[in-house]
């Protein structure tokens, strides 16, 4: 690739009042409209102060300025160029979208989080976005640790999070999400709760559950519904929110005593091998692993918990480690294994239930597209306001994903990142002709075209008339 024109006779002039670098926002704030996203806002949202005014023009802002790939509160003005103001009315101003954040209780989150949820909800009930869903779904849980920088942000601590398969104490605040998906559909995000950077990773982690369950339910996953989570969620509390909620779970078992001896009883005979399709890296190993050993047998936890004794089954998966003397050729002389187990009440097969297990970590994959969009920031020093980021950025993420099952299969299950380059990053020039007709002029030959035309469509055309 190589220029045309010289440098010296090329020039660059910013005057153009209709053209847009986000063409991809009108249908994607036009499906968060007809979701209701801003009459849930105006219907639950009540903030006291005047900052608080216009809350449903003011999430629609932010929420925008984040599918745009805005990370911090001054990025959010980037809405206002070129010609969207003859697209979109009532962008605010990054100053007034600021102060709106700071505005938030912790009360005003709460209510944030419900319309969240009942938006959620609508996006299930009007885009192919949970296929399978009446059949299998899975609701994982997990958390992070947000970095922050200096002393001025209300409630960051240390915390521990895993840096390059390390664990490392980082200073900022923690966020637990609850994630729902199916074995056909990319996850989206049923809830979030932002915490304290010292907080521990299972606080809150019941009552979070006990609120997801039923927008699960409501979202279509009216089959079978796993709750899948590490070992930081193996507690009885979370386990009898499951119980109350007819949900399945499968969660990683600590490695104490109790659950040794249960793992030392299993025959050797009961243990079946099982190769992965793909290696998987063990990061206790320091390796890539491709087989692996499972066995099942029955087990009791939490007996130490009055009235919340669980039997399930306790599923093991056992790798194998060569001693380090493995190096001077005695590797079959010393050889141990390392042991991985969970305790889950699935209704499935051995190989099945830990295939399902092992599959939890595609939550990693929604924490990978928060950091890399709206959460690579938590953007203010007030603990309600980042709370309020949080919630708006899981709004984001559902509206993209849905998004993106309107535009095709492929973009359905696409990163995020990947959905703003190809949906929302498409430069547009609006043009008028007639009264309120605007036509948006597309780039020919943009390479996503018709994934872009089908959401475009499935937003802006209204449903075929039914024969009565």
């Amino acid at each position: 690739m190589q220029f045309f024109h010289d440098a010296a006779k090329t020039d660059a002039i910013f005057d153009d009042e209709h053209v847009i670098a986000y063409g991809g926002l009108a249908p994607a704030m036009r499906l968060a409209e007809r979701c209701g996203l801003p009459a849930l806002v105006g219907e639950h949202v009540a903030i006291s102060t005047a900052d608080g005014v216009n809350a449903p023009a003011k999430v629609a802002s932010i929420v925008a300025g984040m599918m745009c790939g805005a990370d911090s509160i001054d990025d959010l003005d980037v809405l206002r160029h070129g010609g969207m103001d003859k697209l979109f009315d009532g962008i605010r101003a990054p100053s007034t979208l600021g102060s709106f954040l700071r505005s938030f209780t912790w009360g005003n989150v709460r209510q944030l989080d419900k319309s969240a949820r009942k938006l959620l909800v609508n996006l299930a009930s009007r885009t192919p976005l949970l296929p399978g869903a009446d059949v299998l779904a899975f609701l994982d849980m997990d958390s992070m640790q947000r970095r922050t920088y200096g002393y001025a942000k209300q409630g960051s601590g240390f915390g521990h999070t895993k840096i390059q398969g390390k664990s490392v104490l980082v200073r900022g605040l923690n966020v637990l999400a609850a994630t729902l998906s199916t074995p056909l559909a990319a996850p989206v995000v049923c809830g979030t709760r932002l915490r304290g950077g010292s907080a521990g990773s299972a606080r809150g982690a019941a009552s979070l559950l006990r609120e997801s369950i039923p927008v699960a339910r409501a979202s279509g996953a009216t089959g079978t519904l796993m709750m899948r989570g590490d070992s930081a969620f193996y507690s009885a509390e979370v386990v009898a929110a499951c119980r109350e909620h007819d949900t399945r779970f499968s969660i990683t078992a600590k490695l104490d005593p109790k659950v040794k001896a249960a793992i030392a009883a299993i025959d050797e005979d009961a243990w079946t091998p099982i190769a992965y399709p793909r290696a998987v890296f063990d990061e206790q190993a320091g390796g890539w692993v491709s087989d692996a050993e499972v066995a099942e047998t029955p087990y009791t936890a939490f007996t130490s918990k009055k009235g919340k004794t669980v039997t399930a089954r306790l599923i093991v998966r056992r790798v194998r480690r060569l001693d380090n003397q493995g190096a001077d050729g005695q590797d079959e002389l010393f050889a141990t294994w390392r042991y991985y187990p969970i305790v889950t009440d699935s209704p499935y097969t051995l190989l099945q239930a830990e295939a399902q297990h092992r599959d939890h970590a595609v939550q990693e994959q929604v924490n990978a597209d928060l950091i890399d969009g709206p959460l690579a920031h938590l953007p203010s020093g007030k603990f309600a306001a980042n709370a309020a980021w949080l919630t708006l950025a899981a709004i984001t993420h559902n509206l993209l994903r849905a998004l993106g099952c309107l535009a095709s299969a492929q973009h359905g299950r696409a990163r995020g990142a990947s959905l703003r380059r190809r949906l929302i990053g498409v430069p547009a020039r609006i043009a008028r002709h007639g009264r309120g007709h605007v036509v948006v002029h597309l780039p020919r030959h943009w390479p996503w075209r018709q994934a872009w035309t089908n959401a475009f469509h499935a937003t802006h055309r209204p449903p075929p008339a039914c024969a009565a």
